[in-house]
């Protein structure tokens, strides 16, 4: 890899996160104070929102053959999705939860969070999926 390319990677990579991190902190917090923070609904819905995202993405790098290396999955992927969803938040606001002798409400976010993110990530996957395939038609 030559430096241009490494110094053009790294720069898609910092102008996702630019936009990824404030997305997150926003969002998050949006929700926190709509529903409260016994589940932290702020994360998950971050997360979720997320592996949606990170679905459709795949699709479409796979619809036009874009590698990992790309210039629009650094940014988009790597970038961006990798300063807006926080898997150590998630895991820190579990154990917090087990700390406090919430475990029914740690299991049940650990639960939710996993199934939501997979079905997120899948929905996302199959919804721009079927958006190209009609596209291409």
């Amino acid at each position: 890899m030559q430096f241009s390319d490494w110094a053009l990677g790294g720069a898609a990579v910092s102008l996702g996160a630019a936009a990824g991190t404030p997305m997150r902190f926003f969002i998050s917090g949006a929700v926190a104070r709509r529903f409260g923070e016994t589940i932290p609904w702020g994360t998950l819905v971050v997360n979720a929102s997320g592996c949606l995202i990170m679905g459709a993405a795949a699709a479409f790098a796979r619809a036009y053959g874009l590698s990992a290396d790309s210039e629009l999955w650094l940014l988009v992927a790597t970038g961006f999705l990798g300063s807006y969803t926080t898997v150590s938040s998630f895991a820190l606001q579990t154990r917090a939860l087990l700390r406090e002798g919430e475990r029914v409400d740690a299991v049940r976010y650990v639960l939710l969070s996993l199934v939501l993110c997979l079905a997120a990530a899948a929905g996302g996957f199959a919804l721009l999926s079927a958006v190209l395939a009609a596209v291409q038609r």
